[in-house]
């Protein structure tokens, strides 16, 4: 299956397609999120722009994955000699273990110091992965 996902002429491109986009999503809401906790647009309420936001992310964080998986499984052994995909996928690691700790401690509730710390962090995470993502055809 995974072969001719990696021969077939636009199954692999459109799967970059639909990764790119989950990637999008998911950067794109965590930014609104994070631009609200720093004080950016306080007339917004900030539970139900969570609740929405948050969930985008779920969903392009979900189609990250999925095509992301999909797209391994074509070349799985070149990607594992890849140190910029495991520093990529370390990464995300950080990344979900930040967002583990944001969510943990109740950081939306509290937006204080911390959360804003934390935030910053899921920022300079995520866009380390997306570097990491662009580099691992460079390497």
């Amino acid at each position: 299956m995974f072969a001719a996902l990696g021969a077939h002429p636009w199954a692999y491109p459109m799967l970059e397609v639909v990764h790119l986009f989950g990637v999008a999503m998911l950067l794109g809401n965590l930014t609104l999120l994070e631009l609200r906790v720093f004080g950016w647009g306080k007339a917004l309420p900030l539970e139900p722009l969570a609740r929405l936001s948050l969930g985008l992310v779920a969903t392009g964080f979900g189609m990250a994955v999925v095509s992301g998986l999909l797209m391994f499984g074509t070349q799985a052994g070149e990607l594992l000699a890849n140190r910029v995909f495991t520093a990529k996928m370390a990464l995300i690691m950080l990344a979900g273990c930040n967002a583990g700790w944001f969510h943990a401690r109740r950081s939306l509730q509290r937006q204080d110091r911390t959360a804003r710390v934390l935030m910053l962090l899921s920022s300079v995470l995520w866009l380390l992965v997306l570097t990491c993502g662009r580099w691992i055809g460079y390497v």
